[in-house]
Protein backbone atom coordinates (compact mmCIF):
# COMPACT_ATOMS: atom_id res chain seq x y z
CA UNK A 1 0.00 0.00 0.00
CA UNK A 2 1.34 3.34 -0.58
CA UNK A 3 0.37 7.29 -0.25
CA UNK A 4 1.34 10.27 -1.13
CA UNK A 5 1.02 13.57 1.21
CA UNK A 6 -0.86 16.31 0.10
CA UNK A 7 1.45 18.64 2.00
CA UNK A 8 4.23 17.73 -0.36
CA UNK A 9 2.18 17.89 -3.81
CA UNK A 10 1.41 21.76 -2.31
CA UNK A 11 5.30 22.31 -1.65
CA UNK A 12 5.76 21.58 -5.05
CA UNK A 13 3.42 23.73 -6.40
CA UNK A 14 4.77 26.36 -3.77
CA UNK A 15 7.83 26.81 -6.36
CA UNK A 16 5.31 26.35 -9.12
CA UNK A 17 5.28 22.67 -10.19
CA UNK A 18 2.86 19.65 -10.42
CA UNK A 19 4.51 16.61 -9.26
CA UNK A 20 3.16 12.99 -10.31
CA UNK A 21 4.32 9.95 -8.44
CA UNK A 22 3.69 6.55 -10.42
CA UNK A 23 4.66 3.10 -9.15
CA UNK A 24 5.26 0.28 -11.57
CA UNK A 25 4.36 -3.34 -9.27
CA UNK A 26 5.82 -6.62 -10.40
CA UNK A 27 5.08 -10.17 -8.71
CA UNK A 28 6.71 -12.58 -9.74
CA UNK A 29 9.42 -10.91 -10.83
CA UNK A 30 13.13 -12.68 -12.08
CA UNK A 31 16.04 -10.32 -12.10
CA UNK A 32 17.87 -12.10 -15.23
CA UNK A 33 21.61 -11.13 -15.92
CA UNK A 34 23.28 -7.11 -15.75
CA UNK A 35 22.36 -5.10 -19.19
CA UNK A 36 25.16 -3.23 -20.02
CA UNK A 37 23.88 -2.92 -23.56
CA UNK A 38 20.66 -1.06 -22.29
CA UNK A 39 22.43 1.46 -20.44
CA UNK A 40 24.39 1.71 -23.22
CA UNK A 41 21.14 2.62 -25.59
CA UNK A 42 20.04 4.71 -23.01
CA UNK A 43 22.63 7.16 -23.02
CA UNK A 44 23.02 6.94 -26.81
CA UNK A 45 18.81 7.90 -26.99
CA UNK A 46 19.51 10.24 -23.90
CA UNK A 47 21.60 12.91 -26.25
CA UNK A 48 23.71 15.80 -24.91
CA UNK A 49 23.39 14.54 -20.86
CA UNK A 50 25.69 17.85 -20.07
CA UNK A 51 23.08 19.79 -21.38
CA UNK A 52 20.78 21.54 -18.90
CA UNK A 53 17.58 20.35 -18.90
CA UNK A 54 14.21 21.37 -17.67
CA UNK A 55 12.84 18.72 -15.63
CA UNK A 56 16.09 18.45 -13.36
CA UNK A 57 16.43 22.04 -13.03
CA UNK A 58 12.28 21.61 -11.77
CA UNK A 59 13.89 19.03 -9.53
CA UNK A 60 16.04 21.81 -8.44
CA UNK A 61 13.30 23.96 -7.15
CA UNK A 62 11.62 21.38 -5.16
CA UNK A 63 14.67 20.73 -3.14
CA UNK A 64 15.61 23.61 -2.59
CA UNK A 65 11.68 24.25 -1.43
CA UNK A 66 12.36 21.47 1.45
CA UNK A 67 16.03 23.51 2.36
CA UNK A 68 18.23 20.74 0.01
CA UNK A 69 21.06 21.55 -1.70
CA UNK A 70 20.87 19.91 -5.00
CA UNK A 71 24.28 21.17 -5.58
CA UNK A 72 25.59 19.07 -3.41
CA UNK A 73 22.76 16.30 -3.04
CA UNK A 74 20.99 16.35 -6.52
CA UNK A 75 17.94 14.33 -7.12
CA UNK A 76 18.81 10.48 -8.62
CA UNK A 77 18.25 11.20 -12.11
CA UNK A 78 20.66 14.16 -12.10
CA UNK A 79 23.23 12.23 -10.27
CA UNK A 80 22.77 9.48 -12.71
CA UNK A 81 23.10 11.15 -15.82
CA UNK A 82 25.76 13.20 -14.38
CA UNK A 83 27.69 9.49 -14.34
CA UNK A 84 26.64 8.42 -17.56
CA UNK A 85 28.58 11.59 -19.03
CA UNK A 86 31.46 10.92 -17.44
CA UNK A 87 31.19 7.07 -18.93
CA UNK A 88 30.58 5.77 -15.40
CA UNK A 89 27.51 3.81 -15.31
CA UNK A 90 27.82 -0.10 -13.83
CA UNK A 91 26.17 -2.65 -15.21
CA UNK A 92 24.46 -3.70 -11.59
CA UNK A 93 21.88 -6.51 -12.26
CA UNK A 94 19.09 -6.98 -14.61
CA UNK A 95 16.43 -4.79 -12.24
CA UNK A 96 18.88 -1.69 -11.32
CA UNK A 97 20.02 -1.69 -14.77
CA UNK A 98 15.95 -1.28 -16.39
CA UNK A 99 15.30 1.42 -14.23
CA UNK A 100 18.81 3.21 -14.53
CA UNK A 101 18.46 2.67 -18.15
CA UNK A 102 14.92 4.30 -17.95
CA UNK A 103 16.10 7.16 -15.69
CA UNK A 104 18.69 8.54 -17.79
CA UNK A 105 16.71 8.02 -21.07
CA UNK A 106 13.82 10.27 -19.50
CA UNK A 107 15.55 12.19 -17.13
CA UNK A 108 13.51 10.81 -14.18
CA UNK A 109 14.06 10.26 -10.72
CA UNK A 110 13.12 6.17 -10.05
CA UNK A 111 13.65 4.10 -6.96
CA UNK A 112 12.79 0.54 -6.84
CA UNK A 113 12.60 -1.50 -3.36
CA UNK A 114 12.01 -5.15 -3.00
CA UNK A 115 8.18 -4.85 -1.28
CA UNK A 116 8.85 -8.30 0.77
CA UNK A 117 11.07 -5.98 3.31
CA UNK A 118 8.30 -3.21 2.88
CA UNK A 119 6.32 -2.90 6.87
CA UNK A 120 2.92 -1.42 6.12
CA UNK A 121 2.37 1.53 4.06
CA UNK A 122 4.99 3.26 2.35
CA UNK A 123 4.47 6.89 1.99
CA UNK A 124 5.77 9.89 0.40
CA UNK A 125 5.98 12.93 3.38
CA UNK A 126 7.63 15.15 5.52
CA UNK A 127 9.91 13.98 7.86
CA UNK A 128 10.05 15.31 11.62
CA UNK A 129 13.45 14.26 12.13
CA UNK A 130 14.01 11.55 13.90
CA UNK A 131 12.97 8.78 11.84
CA UNK A 132 16.06 6.18 11.55
CA UNK A 133 17.36 5.47 7.96
CA UNK A 134 19.90 3.00 7.65
CA UNK A 135 22.64 3.79 5.22
CA UNK A 136 26.43 3.03 4.33
CA UNK A 137 28.86 6.14 5.32
CA UNK A 138 32.42 5.33 4.83
CA UNK A 139 31.79 2.74 3.16
CA UNK A 140 30.74 0.93 6.97
CA UNK A 141 27.00 0.47 7.90
CA UNK A 142 25.36 3.41 9.35
CA UNK A 143 22.12 4.88 10.77
CA UNK A 144 20.80 8.48 10.14
CA UNK A 145 18.26 10.55 10.14
CA UNK A 146 16.50 13.12 7.87
CA UNK A 147 16.17 17.10 8.41
CA UNK A 148 13.11 18.10 10.04
CA UNK A 149 10.64 18.44 6.90
CA UNK A 150 13.05 16.63 4.50
CA UNK A 151 10.64 14.98 2.03
CA UNK A 152 11.40 11.56 2.94
CA UNK A 153 9.61 8.34 1.01
CA UNK A 154 9.12 5.76 4.51
CA UNK A 155 7.03 2.78 5.56
CA UNK A 156 5.83 2.25 9.22
CA UNK A 157 9.44 1.13 10.24
CA UNK A 158 11.87 3.64 8.69
CA UNK A 159 12.84 6.04 6.12
CA UNK A 160 13.52 4.34 2.46
CA UNK A 161 14.39 7.01 0.84
CA UNK A 162 15.85 10.14 1.98
CA UNK A 163 15.36 13.82 0.10
CA UNK A 164 12.70 12.33 -1.86
CA UNK A 165 14.75 10.54 -4.33
CA UNK A 166 18.71 11.17 -3.34
CA UNK A 167 19.29 8.08 -1.67
CA UNK A 168 18.01 5.00 -0.88
CA UNK A 169 18.24 2.63 2.47
CA UNK A 170 20.19 -1.09 2.69
CA UNK A 171 16.94 -2.53 3.83
CA UNK A 172 14.79 -2.27 1.12
CA UNK A 173 17.14 -2.38 -1.80
CA UNK A 174 16.37 -4.58 -4.81
CA UNK A 175 18.56 -7.86 -4.96
CA UNK A 176 19.14 -10.37 -7.85
CA UNK A 177 16.82 -12.49 -5.51
CA UNK A 178 14.02 -10.08 -5.54
CA UNK A 179 10.77 -11.72 -6.35
CA UNK A 180 8.09 -8.74 -5.74
CA UNK A 181 8.93 -4.73 -6.27
CA UNK A 182 7.90 -1.90 -6.81
CA UNK A 183 9.47 0.88 -9.35
CA UNK A 184 8.32 4.45 -7.87
CA UNK A 185 8.72 7.10 -11.07
CA UNK A 186 7.97 11.02 -10.14
CA UNK A 187 7.95 13.96 -11.95
CA UNK A 188 7.31 17.06 -12.37
CA UNK A 189 4.95 18.87 -14.95
CA UNK A 190 5.77 15.84 -17.56
CA UNK A 191 3.47 12.33 -18.00
CA UNK A 192 5.09 9.70 -16.52
CA UNK A 193 3.07 6.91 -18.76
CA UNK A 194 5.78 6.88 -21.64
CA UNK A 195 8.35 6.30 -18.97
CA UNK A 196 6.63 3.79 -16.82
CA UNK A 197 5.19 1.30 -19.49
CA UNK A 198 8.84 1.47 -21.00
CA UNK A 199 10.28 -0.15 -17.94
CA UNK A 200 7.40 -2.40 -17.42
CA UNK A 201 8.40 -3.38 -20.71
CA UNK A 202 11.79 -4.33 -19.59
CA UNK A 203 10.87 -6.43 -16.92
CA UNK A 204 9.95 -10.45 -16.51
CA UNK A 205 7.49 -11.10 -13.60
CA UNK A 206 3.94 -12.79 -13.80
CA UNK A 207 2.26 -9.91 -13.26
CA UNK A 208 3.28 -6.15 -13.77
CA UNK A 209 0.67 -3.15 -13.27
CA UNK A 210 1.17 0.20 -13.35
CA UNK A 211 -0.55 2.68 -11.12
CA UNK A 212 -0.54 6.49 -10.33
CA UNK A 213 -0.49 7.23 -6.86
CA UNK A 214 -0.49 11.24 -7.41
Amino acid sequence: MFAVAEDVLDLCRSVGHEATVFAVLADGLRSGPAAPQLLHDAVAAAGDLTAPHPHLEAWRDVYRAFGAKPQRTPCSAEALRKRAARGDVPSVNGLVDAYNAVSIRFAVPIGGEDRATLVGTERLVRATGDEPFDTVKDGAPAVESPEPGEVIWRDDVAVTCRRWNWRQGRRTALTASTTSAVFLLEGLDIDLTPAAELLASLLTADEIRIERLA
